[in-house]
């Protein structure tokens, strides 16, 4: 009977299929997932992060912030079997109290890259077509003669899924703010390896070394058009483009840089204040950092003492130097005795944590004049002695400088764990990550962590309901 009918009424008037093609396609969206899209057009309301000397405001109020990685987020986005975790993340981020998640926003040349070669991107790791698996009539793609283009594509899925995008409105969804990175200085999902092997590639590079990165002209282009066209981008979810969505906490501009075959740190510097430079003159809304480890330089040798061996001066990478350009708003250090030292006793492990945050704060207090976030730390489960109580008492310790911190407004602004999970996942964990609800203890401290600093300076509107069930049962 539809069948015969719809045959009827393309004979007699073909300009009624877009029109019914489009209708169930939206109804049916609608139906399946309008209430995503009213979460993500609704009543989350973010203000940008901004800065006050060593604090950062939101709202003209103090804002520390307890947060967490989570690099996976993108990589999730674009297959369907796995999109489910991004949500299940940052659900569970913001139960916790947690208000920041640190990601990344880069995945170069390899599997589900978002950028497949220099400027040409794959708009699925943006944004992703699922049908959902739905088996719709046969009429339904039917293509009467003379119908506009956009026919077939309102008709072809149902819905709109969006990976990078998704992972923006999703956080949104549920009050967290993102810290993006847009490159890596690893090899890991392609990083400064794959920009130099596509100028080789195309006969433009100037050498095979990983370090050309920092100063070849080509590869300069390169990474600028990525980061414009990141920065410039307009999510298909929320209508507003990344550099004006205060979902964004900052941009980094390259996670852990080394440049070793310029220990002066000369190299770098110039790349920082180049790229900074670059990002400012794009977006001015969003606060920006490096992605340092913290290590200090030969421009610094008053500090040399505190890094952890002679080696970690040789980096071309330097601490107080990096971070005090004035388009780089935030210090950014890691922590990782464990793999930085030779020293395996647990002890001397936490009393380098300590003397490690407290010089680099006292650097954001005295010399920066500027927050200083400890955007990456984790024990690893290879020491030999591993124990998982280890790894409670050295999140505490950390934590504890934080809280003590914010309590004197002192510029150690925050602190993020290196990685949260979810479960299911042993594919994408490393020696560092943890799925925090699975050790009622760890899970503890962080949730603990997040009413302290709210009883500092007040909770955010996207934590008050979280934080009535984890503090006040506490008092």
């Amino acid at each position: 009977m539809i069948k015969s009918h719809m045959n009827g009424m393309a004979g007699g008037n073909g300009v009624l299929y877009p029109i019914i093609g489009f209708s169930l396609c939206v109804a049916f969206t609608y139906m399946s997932f309008g209430d995503m899209w009213v979460d993500i057009r609704g009543e989350t309301k973010l203000s940008f992060v901004e800065r006050n000397g060593t604090q950062f405001m939101v709202d003209g109020k103090p804002f520390n912030i307890n947060g967490w990685n989570s690099y996976w987020l993108m990589d999730h986005g674009v297959d369907e079997s796995s999109r489910s975790r991004i949500s299940a993340m940052l659900q569970a981020g913001a139960k916790m109290g947690l208000t920041v998640c640190r990601t990344w926003a880069f995945n170069d040349g390899g599997y589900n890259a978002l950028q497949i070669s220099p400027g040409r991107f794959d708009e699925r790791v943006f944004r992703r077509f699922c049908c959902t698996g739905l088996v719709y009539p046969t009429w339904l793609f039917a293509v009467p003669p003379g119908a506009p283009i956009w026919y077939l594509s309102f008709n072809a899925c149902a819905f709109l899924w969006q990976s990078l995008d998704h992972v923006i409105a999703e956080a949104r969804k549920h009050g967290i703010r993102l810290i993006l990175s847009l490159v890596n200085n690893l090899q890991a999902y392609g990083g400064k390896t794959q920009y130099v092997q596509w100028a080789w590639e195309e006969g433009v590079g100037l050498s095979a070394s990983n370090d050309s990165f920092f100063y070849d002209p080509s590869i300069l282009r390169y990474f600028k058009n990525y980061v414009k066209t990141v920065l410039t981008r307009k999510n298909t979810l929320s209508g507003i483009e990344y550099r004006d969505d205060p979902t964004i906490f900052a941009w980094e501009l390259i996670n852990e840089p080394r440049c070793m075959t310029d220990a002066s740190g000369d190299t770098l510097q110039d790349w920082i204040e180049e790229m900074s430079n670059f990002v400012k003159a794009i977006d001015r809304k969003h606060l920006l950092t490096v992605g340092l480890e913290g290590f200090y330089g030969p421009k610094s040798p008053k500090r040399l003492t505190v890094n952890t061996e002679f080696w970690a001066a040789d980096l071309g990478s330097d601490f107080i130097r990096n971070s005090k350009i004035s388009t780089i708003d935030f210090a950014s250090v890691h922590i990782y005795p464990d793999h930085w030292s030779h020293t395996p006793d647990f002890e001397y492990k936490l009393k380098f944590i300590s003397k490690w945050m407290l010089s680099h704060i006292e650097d954001g207090d005295k010399e920066l004049k500027k927050p200083v976030m400890f955007t990456e730390f984790g024990l690893s489960t290879e020491n030999k002695d591993f124990d998982p109580s280890q790894r409670d008492r050295f999140y505490k310790v950390i934590l504890d400088i934080i809280y003590k911190s914010a309590k004197k407004q002192k510029s150690g602004a925050g602190a993020f764990v290196w990685q949260f999970l979810v479960e299911g996942m042993e594919k994408y964990n490393d020696d560092f990550g943890i799925v925090p609800w699975e050790r009622p203890s760890t899970y503890r401290l962080f949730t603990e962590q997040s009413c302290r600093l709210a009883r500092i300076q007040g909770a955010l509107p996207s934590q008050k309901e979280h934080l009535k069930r984890l503090c006040w049962q506490r008092r």
